[in-house]
């Protein structure tokens, strides 16, 4: 960890709701539905009081899409991180396969300590949970005692945030966020943690 004089706050986000070019497995593309574009407007209005220095994203098109309009709104810039994209399909790119029965056990291998589980033809979960890793600590680094919005997905929020705030891998399980759905995390020092969000809408929390 590096030496951070005043703790960075990062509100990490999953994009917007969104609509896809293909019924077939994908893991880019995607474009915000109009209640996506709902959802990007009212994560804004959420962090208007906590002083949003910039948002950093996903370089896929619904991620980018969720931080252009949260931006807007906060009067700062987007900075594109391809470290925060979505888990590869590998293999399972452009088939009809079901994505969930071919990668839910594979996500199940990693829970249960196996460092090497893979996606068919694609990444390993810990080298998923790695580079994700390692753009959220950039982002800190960058940001001491600042707050930034970061908008990722789904599944790599779920697959990193208990390494990375020090529970056990099968906490993410149980972690699902929604659209325009975010936590908060501090970095210093000390490391990372999760803290409240005092504000008017359902706190996401780890099981």
């Amino acid at each position: 960890m590096s030496s951070l004089q005043c703790p960075a706050r990062i509100f990490l986000a999953r994009h917007g709701e969104a609509e896809y070019e293909t019924t077939l497995v994908t893991d880019d593309g995607g474009s915000l539905t109009g209640r996506g574009r709902e959802q990007s407007r009212a994560l804004a209005d959420r962090l208007r009081g906590e002083r949003i220095a910039r948002v950093w994203s996903s370089p896929l098109s619904r991620a980018v899409q969720t931080a252009e309009i949260a931006a807007a709104a906060l009067g700062v810039d987007v900075v594109v991180r391809e470290g925060l994209r979505e888990y590869g399909v590998g293999s399972l790119a452009g088939t009809d396969a079901d994505e969930a029965a071919t990668i839910d056990p594979v996500f199940r291998a990693w829970t249960e300590g196996d460092d090497s589980a893979t996606i068919p033809g694609g990444e390993s979960i810990a080298g998923i949970v790695d580079r994700v890793r390692a753009v959220l600590q950039e982002i800190a680094d960058a940001h001491p005692g600042e707050a930034v919005l970061v908008v990722a997905h789904g599944g790599t929020i779920q697959m990193s945030l208990p390494e990375l705030v020090g529970r056990p891998r099968s906490a993410a399980y149980g972690f699902v966020l929604p659209g325009g759905g975010a936590i908060t995390l501090e970095a210093d020092a000390d490391g990372w943690r999760l803290v409240p969000w005092d504000l008017d809408h359902d706190e996401v929390r780890l099981p």
